[in-house]
Protein backbone atom coordinates (compact mmCIF):
# COMPACT_ATOMS: atom_id res chain seq x y z
CA UNK A 1 0.00 0.00 0.00
CA UNK A 2 1.57 2.86 -0.99
CA UNK A 3 1.82 6.07 1.28
CA UNK A 4 -0.83 8.85 0.82
CA UNK A 5 1.79 11.50 2.54
CA UNK A 6 5.01 10.46 1.41
CA UNK A 7 3.69 7.84 -1.64
CA UNK A 8 6.50 5.38 -0.04
CA UNK A 9 5.85 1.86 -1.07
CA UNK A 10 6.37 0.23 2.19
CA UNK A 11 3.72 0.31 4.97
CA UNK A 12 2.99 -1.82 7.59
CA UNK A 13 -0.13 -2.95 8.89
CA UNK A 14 -0.64 -1.64 12.68
CA UNK A 15 -4.30 -3.04 13.81
CA UNK A 16 -7.17 -4.93 11.78
CA UNK A 17 -10.88 -4.52 12.53
CA UNK A 18 -13.56 -5.88 10.28
CA UNK A 19 -16.89 -3.36 10.44
CA UNK A 20 -20.26 -3.75 8.55
CA UNK A 21 -20.54 -7.21 9.40
CA UNK A 22 -17.56 -8.60 8.53
CA UNK A 23 -17.97 -7.34 4.78
CA UNK A 24 -14.88 -5.30 5.38
CA UNK A 25 -11.93 -4.98 6.87
CA UNK A 26 -10.31 -1.71 8.55
CA UNK A 27 -6.91 -1.47 8.74
CA UNK A 28 -4.49 1.01 10.68
CA UNK A 29 -1.33 1.58 8.78
CA UNK A 30 2.05 3.27 9.63
CA UNK A 31 4.49 4.39 6.75
CA UNK A 32 7.55 2.84 6.70
CA UNK A 33 9.48 6.04 5.42
CA UNK A 34 8.13 8.83 7.35
CA UNK A 35 5.89 7.74 9.80
CA UNK A 36 2.73 8.84 8.85
CA UNK A 37 -0.07 6.66 9.86
CA UNK A 38 -3.62 6.27 7.68
CA UNK A 39 -6.63 4.00 7.83
CA UNK A 40 -7.64 2.02 5.09
CA UNK A 41 -10.72 -0.31 4.33
CA UNK A 42 -10.83 -3.44 2.36
CA UNK A 43 -13.60 -4.91 0.45
CA UNK A 44 -14.75 -7.64 -1.85
CA UNK A 45 -15.84 -5.74 -5.03
CA UNK A 46 -19.39 -7.10 -5.61
CA UNK A 47 -21.01 -7.86 -9.77
CA UNK A 48 -23.97 -6.26 -8.99
CA UNK A 49 -27.10 -6.60 -11.21
CA UNK A 50 -27.17 -3.91 -13.83
CA UNK A 51 -30.73 -1.46 -13.21
CA UNK A 52 -33.78 -1.79 -15.25
CA UNK A 53 -35.23 1.87 -15.23
CA UNK A 54 -38.34 2.37 -15.88
CA UNK A 55 -38.17 3.67 -19.27
CA UNK A 56 -36.25 0.88 -20.24
CA UNK A 57 -33.29 2.02 -20.03
CA UNK A 58 -30.27 -0.35 -18.61
CA UNK A 59 -27.61 0.83 -16.08
CA UNK A 60 -25.17 -0.06 -14.12
CA UNK A 61 -26.11 -0.68 -9.98
CA UNK A 62 -24.78 2.68 -8.34
CA UNK A 63 -24.09 2.43 -4.78
CA UNK A 64 -23.84 6.21 -4.26
CA UNK A 65 -27.10 6.75 -5.74
CA UNK A 66 -29.09 4.13 -3.40
CA UNK A 67 -27.22 5.79 -0.26
CA UNK A 68 -28.68 9.17 -1.54
CA UNK A 69 -31.43 8.60 -1.81
CA UNK A 70 -31.33 7.11 1.51
CA UNK A 71 -29.86 9.74 2.89
CA UNK A 72 -32.41 12.36 1.47
CA UNK A 73 -35.50 10.14 3.02
CA UNK A 74 -33.97 9.91 6.09
CA UNK A 75 -32.46 13.70 6.38
CA UNK A 76 -32.87 15.13 9.84
CA UNK A 77 -34.19 12.04 11.26
CA UNK A 78 -31.83 10.55 14.55
CA UNK A 79 -30.73 7.31 12.75
CA UNK A 80 -27.40 6.23 13.34
CA UNK A 81 -25.03 6.23 10.07
CA UNK A 82 -24.09 2.47 10.73
CA UNK A 83 -27.54 1.50 10.49
CA UNK A 84 -27.91 3.16 7.52
CA UNK A 85 -24.60 1.81 6.18
CA UNK A 86 -25.94 -2.16 7.51
CA UNK A 87 -29.08 -1.44 5.28
CA UNK A 88 -27.11 -0.36 2.29
CA UNK A 89 -24.74 -3.52 2.72
CA UNK A 90 -28.01 -5.85 3.14
CA UNK A 91 -29.73 -4.59 0.09
CA UNK A 92 -26.19 -4.89 -1.39
CA UNK A 93 -26.13 -8.34 -0.02
CA UNK A 94 -29.52 -9.18 -1.23
CA UNK A 95 -28.78 -8.49 -4.81
CA UNK A 96 -25.77 -10.72 -5.38
CA UNK A 97 -27.32 -13.55 -3.51
CA UNK A 98 -29.94 -13.52 -6.22
CA UNK A 99 -27.65 -13.98 -8.76
CA UNK A 100 -29.69 -11.70 -11.51
CA UNK A 101 -27.76 -9.96 -13.80
CA UNK A 102 -30.66 -7.28 -14.45
CA UNK A 103 -33.38 -6.24 -11.88
CA UNK A 104 -35.91 -3.92 -12.71
CA UNK A 105 -35.66 -0.45 -10.15
CA UNK A 106 -39.13 -1.23 -8.82
CA UNK A 107 -37.44 -4.03 -7.34
CA UNK A 108 -34.74 -2.18 -5.83
CA UNK A 109 -37.38 0.19 -4.48
CA UNK A 110 -39.16 -2.21 -2.96
CA UNK A 111 -36.29 -3.33 -1.11
CA UNK A 112 -35.08 0.26 0.01
CA UNK A 113 -38.63 0.75 1.12
CA UNK A 114 -38.28 -2.48 3.67
CA UNK A 115 -34.92 -1.05 4.99
CA UNK A 116 -36.19 2.46 5.41
CA UNK A 117 -39.86 0.80 7.37
CA UNK A 118 -37.40 -0.71 9.74
CA UNK A 119 -34.80 2.01 10.31
CA UNK A 120 -37.22 4.74 10.84
CA UNK A 121 -41.61 5.35 9.18
CA UNK A 122 -41.10 8.84 8.78
CA UNK A 123 -38.23 8.34 6.33
CA UNK A 124 -40.19 5.42 5.04
CA UNK A 125 -43.16 7.33 4.12
CA UNK A 126 -41.09 10.44 2.48
CA UNK A 127 -39.30 7.68 0.26
CA UNK A 128 -43.07 5.82 -0.58
CA UNK A 129 -44.29 9.01 -1.50
CA UNK A 130 -42.12 9.96 -3.60
CA UNK A 131 -41.37 6.46 -4.97
CA UNK A 132 -44.52 5.49 -5.29
CA UNK A 133 -45.69 8.68 -6.97
CA UNK A 134 -48.82 9.51 -4.85
CA UNK A 135 -51.36 11.01 -6.77
CA UNK A 136 -53.72 12.12 -4.12
CA UNK A 137 -54.13 12.60 -0.23
CA UNK A 138 -56.15 9.31 0.07
CA UNK A 139 -53.28 7.42 -1.38
CA UNK A 140 -51.21 8.87 1.20
CA UNK A 141 -52.92 8.12 4.65
CA UNK A 142 -53.42 4.44 3.27
CA UNK A 143 -49.65 4.05 3.44
CA UNK A 144 -49.46 5.43 6.81
CA UNK A 145 -53.02 3.79 8.04
CA UNK A 146 -50.88 0.34 7.11
CA UNK A 147 -47.53 1.21 9.02
CA UNK A 148 -50.12 2.10 12.28
CA UNK A 149 -51.62 -1.30 12.12
CA UNK A 150 -48.10 -2.95 11.61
Amino acid sequence: MRCPFCAAQETRVLDSRLINDGDQVRRRRECNACKERFTTFEMVELNLPRIIKRDGNREPFDESKLRSGMLKALEKRPVNTDAIELAITRIKKELMERGDREIPVLELGEKVMKELRALDHVAFVRFASVYRSFQDVSEFTEMINSLQNK
